[in-house]
C-alpha cells in the first residue's frame, strides 16, 4: 500500500526541510515521536532508532535515512519494524512554493505481516493519524518563535551506586512515599523497557498538576521520556535522567526540554506577563522538583 499527505508551510524550504533532517529534535516537533537517536554512516546515511505512539501503543523500530540537502529529500525504510509491520519505507520532499512557501510531501510505502487484512486496516489508521499529527506539528514549529522552546539540566554529585540512582527513578511507584512534592502515581510497565507514568505534583503555591508520560529505559543507565500530558504552559515536555559513576563517584542529571504555549502564558501566570516570565517559571518550577528529586537520590541511594 502507498499513500500520500501534504502540506503548505508559509516559511522557506531550508527552515522546514532543517527541522525534518534533525530526527534528535523530533520528539519536541511531532506529537507521536517519544525519543529518537540518529546514528550517522556515511555521507547522507544514518540509522535512525525510533519509539513512538501508534494508534496509542508505543511501537519501537529502526529505519535507515539519506538525506539530500540540495533535493530537500529524505528517503526512509525500516530495518526493523513492529508488528503488525512487515514493511515499511517511503520520502519526506520539501519543494519551493509560491511566495518562497514550502510544499510538503510525505509518501508511505508498507506491507502488513502476511498480508493480514486487520494489520492492513491498523497500520493504515495510524499511517494517516500520525501523518496528519506531524505535518501540523512541522507548520507549527516551522513558524514558532524560537525563544518558547529550550533546554536546561541540573546536576547533583554524591557518593553512591550509579545503579541504585537509576533505580531509584525507575521505580516511580514509590515517589509519594519518598519525595514530598509527589502525590500520586499510576505507573503501567510495558515490554522493552516502556513505561507509563501518571503523576500528581505538588507546586509551591500548594495547588496540584497532573501530567502523563511515556518512560523509556535506555543502555547506559539512562531514561528519557516524554510527557504526553504536559502542565497547561507547555506545549511539549520531554526530558532524561543520566547516572554516570567514576572513582566512588555519582554524578545524576536531569535534563529537560520544553516548548512553551504562549497563548497560556497570561491564563497561567496573570496580565501582564510574558514569554520571558513563562521561561523563568518554568526554569525554576522544574527546576526545583528536579533538584529536590535528586537530592532524595543522593540521601537514600549514597
Amino acid at each position: 500500500m502507498t499513500v500520500s499527505h501534504e502540506i503548505t508551510v508559509a516559511a522557506p524550504p531550508d527552515r522546514v526541510y532543517a527541522l525534518l533532517a534533525d530526527a534528535a529534535g523530533w520528539p519536541a516537533l511531532f506529537p507521536p515521536t517519544v525519543h529518537a537517536v540518529a546514528t550517522p554512516l556515511s555521507d547522507g546515511e544514518e540509522r535512525l532508532q525510533l519509539w513512538a505512539t501508534a494508534n496509542g501503543a508505543v511501537k519501537s523500530w529502526t529505519s535507515l535515512r539519506i538525506l539530500d540537502p540540495v533535493a530537500r529529500r529524505i528517503t526512509f525504510r525500516q530495518e526493523v519494524s513492529a508488528p503488525p509491520v512487515a514493511s515499511m519505507g517511503g520520502e519526506w520532499h520539501v519543494e519551493e512554493a509560491a511566495d518562497g512557501h514550502s510544499r510538503v510531501v510525505l509518501t508511505h510505502t508498507y506491507r502488513a505481516i502476511d498480508d493480514d487484512p486487520s494489520g492492513l486496516a491498523w497500520i493504515a489508521e495510524a499511517v494517516e493519524r500520525n501523518s496528519v499529527a506531524e505535518l501540523a506539528a512541522l507548520e507549527a514549529g516551522a513558524l514558532a518563535d524560537p525563544g518558547i522552546d529550550f533546554t536546561f539540566s541540573d546536576s547533583v554529585e554524591f557518593a553512591g551506586s550509579a545503579r541504585d540512582a537509576h533505580a531509584f527513578i525507575w521505580d516511580a511507584q514509590h515517589w509519594p512515599a519518598r519525595l514530598p512534592h509527589v502525590v500520586g502515581v499510576e505507573l503501567g510497565e510495558e515490554p522493552a523497557g516502556v513505561q507509563r507514568l501518571r503523576m500528581e505534583t505538588l507546586a509551591k503555591d500548594g495547588s496540584s498538576h497532573t501530567t502523563e508520560s511515556i518512560r523509556v529505559s535506555l543502555p547506559g543507565l539512562r531514561i528519557v521520556y516524554k510527557q504526553t500530558r504536559p502542565p497547561a504552559l507547555l506545549s511539549v515536555h520531554t526530558g532524561r535522567w543520566t547516572f554516570e559513576e567514576r572513582d566512588g563517584l555519582v554524578t545524576a542529571t536531569s535534563q529537560h526540554r520544553v516548548v512553551l504555549r504562549p497563548s497560556a502564558v497570561v491564563p497561567v501566570l496573570g496580565e501582564g506577563r510574558t514569554v520571558a516570565d513563562a521561561r523563568t517559571f518554568v526554569r525554576e518550577a522544574l527546576g526545583a522538583n528536579s533538584l529536590a528529586t535528586l537530592r532524595h537520590v543522593a540521601g537514600v541511594t549514597a
